[in-house]
């Protein structure tokens, strides 16, 4: 299995829908016809972001609003006050019905899914995707039974494991083929009966009575040692039931039991992206309409360009190819919709990618009459805490990335209230934490955060004779490839990708050219 990018080169001077310039916004982009996890982990580490099939990546020293990709540190993460709030009112409105009053005042912005912005959407929709999908998975069946043929390789099966498979919307509809099971292992549910580990409820006058003698103890070296070691104690990812003492882990107000009265009945359901899926497809014109009523109410969009066809494309259409190793998360690895049902509909999507070292949230829309719930904090930190339950069987998969951080866009700079976070750097391509970023970023819009002066991109392309290329149904190196070229042009937009993807990634994806 390889990856199949069509390179689509530099556009500059479109719309941002960042800071409303007419013609600010310069990124480089790619049509992916399929692409495996790994090279797409890899990309997303050097600041390439996919809407749909489309992954495009920012010309950072020459857009107006330069986008960082930001990730969590979720194993480190604690809910801050507001987020609190977020988690304590969605409990207190599944649990009696009770609507908070003087909403959302001081808790961060809504993440109104700016990322993918109309501009970007148009864009994509304007790109002349001319290479004929079918023909290419045609063409590379062939090109990879002559390559395995080569190499004395057995079994028909094997070889067919290899190709890469067109993933066109039509083609994905008629198809017949079985899908591939993918486990679902979902997180406890709340409201599922009394929760028996936790400490019973005490009067507010005892726990205030407990808290005064704890800081008695705490500045009494000479006293009981007990609040010291309750200090001290490392803090594990999963920190065992909060006493009164200790304060509330991000699990413990996301899974915390309902009353067997409880006015509402909720559960958030992972259901990967797939028309082979019977949940996803039997759920696909609710999540559909609940799109379009997002888009008109919170982006006014109008209704001809919230369409089935735009919602398929962008979130529906994903290049990554499901995998199920065994060493692996339960859910596997691909792209998914996180479904929040409320009283047996849904009320919020949140379109992620799990890849290989993280939970990547792509798009996030909901029913705005559900507003008062602060869903898109909400399902961040479900997102959060998700990523921390698949690093327990997967260790490497230990971070959230919550795609671009916008410093001189203010309703884009709630990304970097998740804390610990870090940035990317645009040149070197190491993290950085974000408090060592934010001084820079106040003086100037673009920022090279890596303060070694000697230090360079270590995947660079420096041997792009090795590149491979995907050309009349036969796959070849670079080096052979441009001997056949006479075009000036063709040299410098396969070396400008080169550069983009880096040297690991271009050794291993397949460039079409036609």
């Amino acid at each position: 299995m390889a990856s199949v990018v069509e390179y689509k080169g530099l556009k500059v001077g479109y719309y941002c829908g960042y800071c409303d310039s007419e013609e600010g916004k310069a990124s480089c982009g790619m049509w992916a016809h399929s692409m495996t996890v790994q090279d797409y982990q890899d990309l997303i580490d050097r600041g390439w972001r996919r809407s749909g099939k489309y992954v495009y990546k920012p010309v950072m020293n020459q857009t107006c609003c330069p986008q960082y990709t930001i990730r969590c540190r979720p194993l480190q993460f604690q809910p801050s006050k507001s987020h609190k709030k977020v988690l304590k009112k969605m409990l207190k409105f599944l649990a009696k019905g009770e609507i908070s009053k003087g909403n959302c005042e001081d808790e961060p912005m809504e993440p109104t899914m700016e990322d993918a912005v109309a501009s970007d959407f148009a864009l994509i929709n304007k790109l002349d995707i001319q290479c004929d999908l079918k023909t290419l998975s045609d063409d590379l069946k062939e090109s990879l039974k002559s390559e395995e043929k080569k190499k004395g390789k057995s079994s028909e099966r094997e070889e067919s494991n290899e190709l890469i498979q067109s993933q066109d919307m039509e083609e994905k509809l008629d198809s017949g083929e079985p899908s591939q099971s993918v486990k679902v292992h979902t997180a406890p549910q709340p409201g599922k009966g009394a929760d028996l580990s936790k400490p019973p409820c005490r009067k507010a006058k005892e726990i205030r009575k407990e808290r005064k003698r704890l800081k008695l103890t705490q500045q009494n070296p000479g006293g009981e040692l007990e609040g010291f070691q309750v200090r001290c104690q490392p803090p594990s990812l999963f920190p065992p039931k909060a006493k009164s003492n200790q304060p509330k882990s991000l699990e413990d107000l996301i899974f915390e039991s309902l009353p067997e009265s409880a006015s509402h009945k909720f559960e958030v359901r992972l259901v990967p992206v797939s028309f082979e899926d019977p949940e996803f497809k039997s759920s696909f014109s609710q999540s559909f309409s609940l799109y379009v009523k997002y888009q008109m109410a919170i982006h006014q969009d109008p209704p001809d360009e919230c369409g089935k066809t735009e919602f398929t494309r962008f979130l529906c259409s994903s290049p990554l190819e499901a995998e199920n190793p065994p060493y692996g998360p339960d859910c596997g690895y691909g792209s998914f919709h996180q479904q929040y049902w409320l009283d047996g509909k849904i009320i919020a999507v949140g379109v992620i990618d799990v890849l290989p070292y993280c939970v990547s949230s792509v798009y996030l829309y909901y029913d705005p009459d559900y507003s008062f719930l602060s869903l898109g904090v909400y399902s961040a930190l479900r997102e959060i805490a998700f990523t921390r339950q698949l690093h327990e069987k997967t260790p490497q998969l230990s971070y959230y990335y919550m795609g671009f951080y916008i410093h001189s866009c203010p309703k884009m700079k709630y990304k970097g209230q998740y804390r610990p976070s870090d940035l990317l750097c645009p040149e070197t391509y190491v993290w950085v934490p974000i408090e060592q970023c934010l001084p820079s970023l106040e003086n100037s819009k673009y920022c090279r955060f890596n303060q070694d002066p000697e230090a360079v991109d270590e995947d660079r392309s420096k041997e792009p004779d090795r590149l491979q290329v995907f050309y009349k149904k036969t796959i070849m190196p670079y080096g052979v490839y441009k001997k056949q070229q006479r075009d000036p042009s063709e040299e410098a937009a396969v070396l400008q990708y080169a550069r983009l993807v880096g040297q690991t990634c271009s050794e291993r994806m397949l460039l079409f050219r036609n």
